[in-house]
């Protein structure tokens, strides 16, 4: 069942206990480096997904509102209304953050209006929405994240070539705050999945203020809570039943300060049954998975444990052979277009059976900071081979995993996007 169609009363007294008992257990507060929280959670199975210490705060300022989930869309145009959805997979831009002007012929119904929760759909918009995304976390050569974390300075150079390729929407690893951004986002038809809580570090209260300044943007599609946090533990080698409660307090907080956007976990593979039940107020979960070139039986085990919608949080090949310890752009593209296809095949937007509303593919550019041993003005091929991870060597080498290279020339990987998602 999802939190919008909770009586109130009881979608209260669930805020309230999950406050009540979220910040019990001592948290750890030691921070992690950016190399070391790559190490542990690549470590263990996935890639660090850019997150090294505490999130950057991003810019601030408040914006023009959105439509939601918990309650009620809301109702008219202007300052109330999102990017409307052009198609099931792609929004279109809309008009302009904060307009009052009315609604034209090709609006939807009011009463349609905003983010829904619909079985395991994703509707925008009265219309279900398939995420074609990417991870985002823009550091330039010579940077490290997150002092170096770039969302203004890159925002120019990707959304047009995101929007290009058909990418709707962006996956974030800190906090997405400003404003400038979002609207340069929403001007390209892209939606922001926003990480509010990924270091447990950070009180959970931290959210407060994150969501309250961009809660009413446009270009929100959902907040993000963790990134493979059952790996990790939040990046502070907390235990699963600390960071369980953390994430449940964040969750309490967001969904006092906004109930008209969905809320979503990340996590790394098939979460249990009672991980699912002991998060209630989670109404998307995302799933970080390297498999080969295929998921195997991922939809259906989740399934299994969960009628929430779902989405690949992260997917995907980096770009540099192991086995040849040289580039290998054909083997990226292979993975890239054999599991988009596996979600675009399993979509709930497109198919009533479908169990997947998407993706967001690791990732959009090079990172150079990650290896830990070298240096951030030089990219290196250093990899950790856990045993089972990405084709074509199931080894995680770090700085290779983007679409487009630091530079933002396109991959191969790219042009396979832009096949899938682009073309009529």
């Amino acid at each position: 069942m999802t939190l919008r169609r909770w009586p109130a009363a009881a979608r209260a007294a669930l805020v309230c206990a999950a406050l009540a008992c979220g910040g019990s257990g001592a948290r750890e507060s030691d921070r992690l480096s950016a190399a070391g929280a790559g190490a542990v959670s690549a470590g263990a199975g996935g890639t660090a997904g850019g997150v090294g210490g505490a999130p950057a705060a991003g810019g601030s300022g408040a914006a023009p509102a959105a439509g939601g989930v918990g309650a009620a869309p809301a109702a008219g145009g202007g300052a109330g209304s999102a990017a409307r959805a052009g198609s099931p997979s792609m929004p279109g831009a809309g008009g302009s953050a904060g307009s009052d002007a009315p609604m034209d012929a090709g609006e939807p119904d009011p009463a349609e209006r905003g983010v829904r929760i619909d079985g395991r759909r994703l509707l925008v918009d009265g219309e279900p929405f398939q995420i074609q995304g990417v991870c985002w976390n823009p550091v330039d050569r010579g940077g490290v994240h997150p002092a170096d974390l770039d969302y203004a300075g890159f925002v120019g150079k990707d959304a047009p070539l995101m929007q290009q390729a058909g990418i709707n929407a962006v996956r974030t690893y800190s906090p997405l705050t400003d404003t400038a951004v979002l609207d340069a986002l929403h001007s390209a038809g892209i939606y922001v999945l926003n990480a509010v809580y990924i270091y447990g570090g950070d009180d959970p209260s931290a959210v407060d203020g994150r969501v309250a300044a961009v809660k009413d943007h446009p270009a929100i599609l959902m907040w993000v809570l963790g990134n493979e946090w059952n790996y990790n533990g939040l990046y502070v080698g907390q235990s699963h039943e600390q960071s369980l409660a953390a994430l449940n307090e964040a969750a309490a907080r967001i969904r006092e300060l906004d109930e008209r956007h969905p809320i979503a976990t990340v996590y790394g593979e098939i979460p249990a049954a009672d991980v699912v039940e002991a998060m209630p107020l989670v109404d998307v979960w995302g799933i970080n998975a390297y498999r080969g070139l295929s998921f195997g039986d991922l939809f259906d085990r989740f399934a299994d444990v969960s009628d929430k919608p779902m989405f690949l949080a992260e997917y995907g090949a980096d770009a540099y052979d192991a086995r040849q310890d040289a580039p290998n752009l054909s083997a990226q593209a292979d993975a890239t277009r054999a599991l988009t296809e596996e979600i675009l095949a399993r979509s709930a937007a497109r198919t009533p059976a479908g169990q997947c509303i998407g993706g967001t593919i690791f990732e959009w550019a090079d990172e150079w900071w990650k290896d830990s041993g070298g240096s951030p003005d030089v990219q290196e091929p250093g990899g950790i081979a856990p045993g089972g991870g990405p084709h074509p060597d199931q080894t995680f080498n770090e700085e290779w995993w983007g679409v487009v290279d630091v530079d933002r020339n396109p991959r191969p990987a790219y042009d396979v996007l832009k096949q899938l998602y682009a073309a009529p």
